[in-house]
């Protein structure tokens, strides 16, 4: 078949699948993708996001991951909200979700649309390919933006003149030759409004992103307790932060998922933060069952939660966190403290705990105005 044909073929086929964008890049097309990535792990910009270090020649490369690859297909799927995605933070008693998140997990519904699509293909053209959504050493983003999907945005997202913000990638890898797309040229000119809407700084420059404060990264990638200077700033934040998205202009022209397995969850618009306190781990897993929350795990999940409520200045709540200062999870455990001493509810000390993490938040309680020093602190800050 003829690689007009093939593209044809691609795109009807791609759309049938519920795919909204679709756009074709070389292997070489980004060259100065291994020094953009040197660079910002060199800056510790990846927090603790050690898988990021590892396979870095691949992750840059895409012929070293797969020497074969001719071409790149990137596609994308719509999952713009159907209202304004930052509405919860107005309520202090419920929690704030990410707008991807409130949603079956996009990596088990684009992977199963790829293999889908990417099958269909290798049939029809003779040719081999490899699928990819988020789970392999790809650098999707810089590889949308050199297809002509879109541009990465001065907070490092990709953009969409069609879709805004919402576009969720995956990628096909082919040895089949299709010609490629031009790309789509910066279109955010003076704008800074995402530099301007993050709550941490962690946009310190256009076009950098600093994940070490990074609500996004902090309440889902970041195992352990949260750094003190950012958990005021987190509000009712419980997974994940839209901020730097949600103000982007561009969001004009964008529509809602159209996809009915991205279709949100009117449950995880936003649920009470008294619920979600109450979650053990078996209905943690029920409650999130095939969304991206259930990865992140209940502890981490209830740390973020506790947090929630300390910032609600609502001392109702304070019941519901006292009931955790004898949770199995000294990560739950030490921010049960910090709510208990923000809400002005603080009990005496457990006399049988022993973790230095929990006995750490103890004793910043009983002396607040001693600031803890944080590994993070000055981390990423805008220049002056």
């Amino acid at each position: 078949m003829a690689p007009d044909a093939l593209r044809r073929f691609l795109e009807t086929r791609a759309r049938a699948l519920g795919f909204d964008a679709l756009a074709v890049t070389r292997p070489e097309a980004v060259p100065a993708l291994p020094e953009r990535l040197a660079a910002w792990l060199a800056a510790g910009h990846h927090g603790d996001m050690a898988w990021m270090e590892e396979r870095t020649g691949e992750r840059a490369d895409p012929a070293r991951l797969w020497p074969q690859v001719r071409s790149i297909v990137m596609l994308g799927a719509n999952a713009g909200p159907d209202g304004d995605p930052l509405a919860a933070l107005s309520d202090p008693s419920r929690g704030s979700i990410a707008v991807y998140a409130r949603r079956r997990d996009y990596h088990d519904v684009i992977k199963g649309k790829l293999k889908e699509l990417g099958g269909a293909f290798a049939a029809k053209a003779g040719a081999k390919v490899k699928v990819f959504v988020d789970t392999a050493p790809v650098m999707e983003k810089p590889l949308a933006a050199a297809s002509g999907l879109g541009w990465q945005g001065k907070h490092s997202v990709l953009v969409s003149r069609t879709f805004g913000n919402w576009l969720l990638l995956g990628a096909i890898y082919t040895t089949a030759a299709l010609a490629p797309d031009e790309p789509e040229g910066d279109r955010c000119g003076r704008c800074r409004r995402c530099l301007d809407a993050c709550p941490t700084d962690a946009l310190p420059a256009p076009y950098r992103l600093d994940a070490r404060r990074c609500l996004a990264y902090l309440t889902i990638e970041h195992a352990g307790p949260i750094p003190e200077e950012f958990r005021a700033p987190m509000g009712n934040r419980v997974f994940g932060c839209d901020d730097c998205l949600a103000v982007c202009p561009w969001n004009k022209f964008a529509s809602a998922a159209r996809e009915a397995r991205l279709a949100a969850r009117e449950d995880l618009a936003a649920p009470p933060l008294a619920e979600l306190a109450r979650l053990d781990d078996a209905a943690f897993r029920l409650r999130f069952a095939g969304t991206p929350i259930k990865r992140t795990g209940r502890d981490r999940f209830l740390r973020n939660v506790l947090i929630a409520i300390g910032n609600s200045g609502d001392a109702a709540l304070a019941g519901e966190v006292l009931r955790l200062l004898d949770d199995a999870s000294p990560l739950v455990r030490g921010m049960a403290v910090w709510a208990l001493a923000r809400l002005g509810r603080l009990p005496p000390v457990q006399p049988d705990e022993q973790d230095p993490d929990v006995l750490a938040e103890w004793a910043a309680a009983k002396n607040p105005g001693v600031q803890r020093a944080s590994p993070l602190a000055g981390a990423g800050r805008r220049p002056a």
